[in-house]
C-alpha cells in the first residue's frame, strides 16, 4: 500500500510521520552468523535492528525498548523461541507485538501449530527467502509506524481539544465578564441618564424660580416708580417709596451675589481672606443681619454665646454669610411666632455651631439632598417662601473651604430642623479690630467726573447722584464718545462701563491713558462682570479700581471723598 494513500485514508498528517524515530526490530538467534544474515536482509534506514543471542537477552531488550516486530529462532539453548513468545504474550505491554518464528528443524505441522498457538503471526523455514522476510517485516513495521503516528496524532488532537476547551472556557469567562461589564455600564448609563434628567428638571425649575424671584422684587419697584410718576407724594410717602425701592434692589443684589459665589466656588476662584476670627463676632454679624426679618415675623431669637473667646482660622465675612444663610432659612421656613435658637459648643478640637428652629422641618429622605444645588423642600408651585435653592449648597461649600462640615437634622415635616456646623479651632487669639478713623474731607473741593455707560438710564441716574454730591459731571454712551469727552472735559475721575459699542471699556481706557493727561486720571470700571479674572483684566487695561453694578451709594461716596485724581493747587487745567 503506498504511504501517501495510507496517509490519506488514515487522515494522519505527513509531518507527524516525518518526525517519528526509526522502527525497532528485535532479531534473536543463538547463531551469530544467522544474526548477520538477518541484519543484511533487513538493512534499511527506517529500521533499528537490535540483536539478542538468547531468549533471556531478548526479554531484557524488550524491557527497555518498544518493538514493531520480533524475529525469533525456535531452537535456542536454555529457552526456546516458543517459551519466549509465551512470556511476551503474557506481559500486557508486549502482548500485541507480532512474532515471526524462524526454524530449520521444526518443520512438522504440529510444530507450526504450536508456533501459531504461542502467539506467532508467521512461521518461516530456514533458509529464509529474503524477499518474503523483508516484505513481511515491512508490513509490520509500517503498521507500527502508523500506530505510533496515530497515537501522536491523538495526543495532538487531545491537546488541541484541551486547548480549545480552555479557549472556550476563557471565551465563556470573557463573555461573562463582558456581560457583567455591559450590565454594569448599562446601569451606569441609566443612572447617568436619570441624573441628567434630574439635573435637567432642576435646571428648568431653577430657571422658572429665577424668573419668579427676579420678578418679585421688580414688581414693587415698578409699582413705586409708577406711583412716583402719577402723584405728587408727601415727604412720608416719598420716603416710603424710596425705602421700598432700596430694599428690593438689595434683594436683587443678594440673589446675584449668591449666584456669583456659587460660580466662583465651582471654578475654584473664590479666595478666603483668612484671619483669626472669633466665632462670637461672626455670629453677631449674622444675628444683626437677620434680626429685622426675625422681629417682623414675630420670632423669638435665642442666642447662647460662650463667655470665653473661641477662635477659628477663617474669613469673618464668609463665616457670617454661612450663619446668616442658616438663620435666614430658619426665619423663612418657620411660621410666625416661632422660636430660633443659636448655640455654640466646643468638642475636642472643634467648635460646633447649631441653629435650631421649630419650623416646617425636613422629610428624612431629603436630609442629604437639601445641600444640592436648586434643592427645595417645597415644590416649585407650592413654595411660598421664595429663594433659588442655592443657599444651603453655597453654605456647605463655604464651610468645606474652612475645613469644616455641616449636617442637617430633622424629625420630619412639622417637627422643625437643626443644622450643625463643625469648624476646626485655632489656638491663636483674635485681634482687636481698630476703630475706623473718620476721613477728613474739604467740602469745597470739587471733582470733574465722566460717567460712560451705553445704558443711558444707568449713566444719567449715576450722574445725577454724583451731581447731588457737588461734583461736575458729564456722560458718554459709547467708547469713542468717552475718549472724546475725556479730551474735552478733562475729568479727574472716569467711571466707565466695560461692554460698550464702538469701543469696549478696556480699549477706551487704554486710549484715555495714552492721551495727554491720561496718566493722572483715576479710571474705575463700573460693570456687571465681577469675577477675579475680570478684575485682573481691568487692571491690565489700565483701570485703577473695579466696582460691580449696582454700585452702593455709600461706597461711591466714600470713594469720591478721597478726591481721586484731583490736581495740586497750582496745577493748570486744560481748557
Amino acid at each position: 500500500m503506498p504511504a501517501s494513500k495510507f496517509d490519506q485514508q488514515q487522515g494522519i498528517p505527513a509531518d507527524i510521520e516525518a518526525l517519528l524515530p526509526a522502527v525497532n526490530i528485535l532479531i534473536c538467534d543463538d547463531e551469530p552468523k544467522n544474526l548477520a544474515v538477518l541484519e543484511s536482509v533487513l538493512d534499511d534506514p527506517g529500521y533499528r535492528l537490535i540483536r539478542a543471542t538468547s531468549g533471556e537477552e531478548a526479554l531484557l531488550a524488550m524491557m527497555n525498548n518498544e518493538f514493531a516486530v520480533l524475529i525469533l529462532d525456535v531452537r535456542m539453548p536454555s529457552m526456546s523461541g516458543f517459551e519466549v513468545a509465551q512470556l511476551v504474550k503474557e506481559r500486557k505491554k508486549t502482548a500485541r507485538i507480532p512474532i515471526i518464528f524462524l526454524t530449520a528443524y521444526y518443520n512438522e505441522d504440529q510444530h507450526v501449530l504450536e508456533g501459531y498457538g504461542s502467539g506467532a503471526v508467521d512461521y518461516l523455514h530456514k533458509p529464509v527467502n529474503a524477499s518474503v522476510l523483508r516484505s513481511k517485516v515491512a508490513v509490520f513495521a509500517e503498521l507500527h509506524r502508523k500506530g505510533r503516528a496515530v497515537e501522536a496524532a491523538n495526543r495532538m488532537l487531545l491537546g488541541e481539544v484541551a486547548e480549545r476547551r480552555n479557549a472556550e472556557a476563557r471565551l465563556n469567562e470573557l463573555n461573562a465578564t463582558l456581560d457583567r461589564r455591559v450590565t454594569a455600564r448599562t446601569r451606569e448609563l441609566q443612572a447617568s441618564e436619570e441624573r441628567l434628567l434630574e439635573a435637567h428638571r432642576r435646571k428648568d425649575e431653577f430657571l422658572a424660580t429665577l424668573a419668579h424671584e427676579l420678578r418679585n422684587p421688580l414688581a414693587p419697584v415698578r409699582n413705586a416708580v409708577q406711583l412716583l410718576q402719577r402723584h405728587k407724594l408727601d415727604a412720608q410717602k416719598l420716603e416710603w417709596a424710596c425705602g421700598l425701592i432700596d430694599r428690593q434692589v438689595s434683594v436683587l443684589s443678594r440673589l446675584i451675589d449668591d449666584l456669583m459665589d456659587v460660580s466662583r466656588i465651582n471654578q475654584g476662584r473664590i479666595e478666603l481672606r483668612r484671619d483669626v476670627v472669633s466665632i462670637n463676632d461672626a455670629l453677631s454679624d449674622a444675628v444683626e443681619a437677620v434680626r429685622p426679618s426675625a422681629e417682623q415675623s414675630g420670632h423669638e431669637l435665642a442666642v447662647l454665646l460662650p463667655d470665653r473667646a473661641i477662635a477659628v482660622d477663617g474669613d469673618r465675612t464668609r463665616l457670617a454669610q454661612v450663619f446668616t444663610n442658616l438663620l435666614s432659612n430658619s426665619v423663612k421656613y418657620t411660621d410666625d411666632g416661632g422660636r430660633i435658637e443659636v448655640g455654640v459648643l466646643v468638642e475636642r478640637d472643634n467648635v460646633v455651631v447649631t441653629v435650631r428652629d421649630n419650623g416646617i422641618g425636613i422629610p428624612p429622605d431629603r436630609l442629604e439632598s437639601v445641600f444640592e444645588m436648586f434643592s427645595q423642600v417645597e415644590s416649585a408651585l407650592s413654595r411660598s417662601k421664595g429663594g433659588l435653592g442655592i443657599g444651603l449648597s453655597l453654605t456647605q461649600r463655604l464651610v468645606q473651604l474652612h475645613g469644616g462640615s455641616i449636617r442637617a437634622h430633622s424629625e420630619g415635616l412639622g417637627h422643625g430642623s437643626r443644622f450643625s456646623v463643625v469648624l476646626p479651632l485655632t489656638t491663636a487669639l483674635p485681634l482687636a479690630t481698630p476703630a475706623p478713623v473718620p476721613l477728613q474731607v474739604n467740602a469745597q473741593e470739587q471733582l470733574r467726573v465722566l460717567v460712560a455707560d451705553d445704558n443711558e438710564d444707568g449713566a444719567e441716574t449715576l450722574a445725577a447722584l454724583i451731581d447731588t454730591m457737588g461734583h461736575a459731571v458729564r456722560t458718554a454712551h459709547d467708547g469713542e464718545a468717552a475718549v472724546a469727552a475725556s479730551a474735552d472735559f478733562d475729568p479727574d475721575v472716569v467711571l466707565m462701563d466695560i461692554g460698550m459699542p464702538k469701543l469696549n471699556g478696556y480699549e477706551a481706557c487704554r486710549r484715555i491713558r495714552a492721551a495727554p493727561g491720561g496718566a493722572r486720571r483715576t479710571i474705575v470700571a463700573i460693570t456687571g462682570w465681577g469675577q477675579q479674572q475680570d478684575i485682573d483684566r481691568a487692571r491690565e487695561a489700565g483701570f485703577d479700581d473695579h466696582m460691580v453694578k449696582p454700585v452702593e451709594l455709600a461706597a461711591l461716596t466714600k470713594f469720591l471723598e478721597r478726591k481721586p485724581g484731583l490736581r495740586d493747587e497750582g496745577e493748570s487745567r486744560a481748557s
